[in-house]
């Protein structure tokens, strides 16, 4: 086989962005991408709700700011291009108390130094803009939108094979040997060799990483996210996208209302413990992913921090009257029989071992392997410029 320019192993939405930006850079030189599932997209960015992040939540100069912002408008051009529905649709965050409003003008002020369109709101324009939603005050973001990512990476790999490269599926990488001036990855559809490597194994990252040969402070901890779905006669209660002001010591954004781009209003997610990297039921179990989080000291640390707010995630997957109560603080007229379950998906959330949750995109370089070692949300949204930063890395000033 064919020596590649590049090797992609993951083939997510940032995966297969950092192969199409290679692609652009350096045309004609031969990429693949390797991927364990039958298809692309098979796990985060397939389970993602599609919603195009404006930026607006992240502390300004983080990459999570820089690549979202920018991301975000690439992702936007690359859908018209192609012809990918999209719908710049906007959303509200509200307080739906006094207790919530400090944490709204942080957030309102990270808006403003993130150069995102936003507006502070009262009752009466939050009634006009979404009639059903309860609060004291709210951000309008109008910018915020919906796609969606998985018919964007349908037409990444096609762009990737138009462009010469190679997208193979069926290839779970089992070793990664590196020597001077070349890297061998090992994978179950045989052997592949290039000049650079780039992982971007999403809930299998800090594994894949090991097998270069990397030592990442971090471990990958699946939260499973579970949704609700609103019965047609229930979708007129949100319009477009209705999010609670989250807590600012917690990476999630609390359970929140989701109008789809292919029709229907998602409910959600919580955030628990997922019982495998890839559990995407309840009762989906993997003995040894369990027995490595719940050992895992920075799990557990973590854990002893956030136990409250673990215990009330825990709550509202068991019990839908919890969840529903927790959706009712922004909607009050939504009830449990106007919801049904929705596929979950899970989250990869990377921990340090002192137990603090990484809330930035966490990329590494050893050699002539790069490591996306964190890709949490609004990766899908800023892909295309995480992509684009990655090539920079690859290539430097070529």
């Amino acid at each position: 086989m064919a020596k590649s320019s590049l090797l992609v192993v993951g083939g997510g939405i940032v995966g297969l962005a950092t192969a199409y930006r290679y692609t652009q850079r350096r045309p004609g030189a031969l990429v693949t991408l390797l991927e364990k599932e039958s298809s692309v997209a098979q796990h985060q960015t397939g389970h993602n709700s599609g919603v195009l992040h404006s930026g607006i939540y992240y502390k300004p100069g983080s990459l999570k700011a820089i690549n979202c912002r920018e991301g975000k408008r690439a992702m936007e051009a690359f859908c018209q291009e192609e012809g990918i529905p999209f719908e710049l649709c906007g959303k509200v965050i509200v307080a739906v108390d006094e207790g919530d409003l400090p944490a709204l003008e942080k957030i309102y002020d990270r808006g403003q130094a993130n150069g995102v369109t936003c507006e502070r709101i009262g009752v009466e324009r939050l009634a006009e803009l979404e009639p059903h939603a309860r609060g004291i005050a709210a951000i309008h973001v109008p910018e915020a939108g919906i796609v969606d990512y998985s018919a964007v990476c349908a037409r990444l790999a096609e762009k990737v094979t138009a462009a010469g490269g190679q997208v193979v599926t069926g290839a779970r990488v089992t070793a990664i040997r590196k020597s001077a001036d070349e890297v061998v990855v090992q994978s179950t559809a045989g052997d592949f060799v290039g000049d650079q490597v780039v992982t971007c194994a999403g809930l299998q990252s800090d594994r894949v990483a090991k097998l270069s040969g990397a030592k990442p402070d971090s471990k990958i901890v699946p939260f499973r996210g579970e949704y609700f779905e609103l019965k047609p006669s229930a979708e007129h209660l949100c319009r477009n996208l209705i999010y609670p002001t989250p807590d600012p010591a917690f990476p999630f954004l609390g359970v929140h209302f989701t109008r789809m781009i292919g029709g229907g209003v998602e409910c959600g997610p919580n955030a628990v413990l997922a019982l495998a990297r890839e559990g995407y039921g309840k009762t989906t179990l993997n003995v040894a992913d369990l027995a490595e989080s719940l050992t895992y000291g920075g799990f557990l640390r973590m854990a002893a921090k956030h136990w409250r707010m673990g215990a009330g995630e825990m709550w509202r997957s068991v019990n839908k009257g919890a969840f529903v109560k927790a959706l009712q603080r922004l909607v009050p007229d939504i009830t449990a029989d106007a919801m049904v379950a929705a596929p979950a998906g899970v989250r990869a959330q990377a921990v340090l071992s002192d137990g603090t949750m990484v809330d930035d995109f966490l990329i590494e370089e050893q050699g002539h392997v790069v490591n996306v070692l964190n890709a949490p949300s609004p990766a899908a949204t800023a892909s295309l410029n995480i992509g684009s930063l990655i090539v920079d890395r690859l290539v430097g000033g070529e």
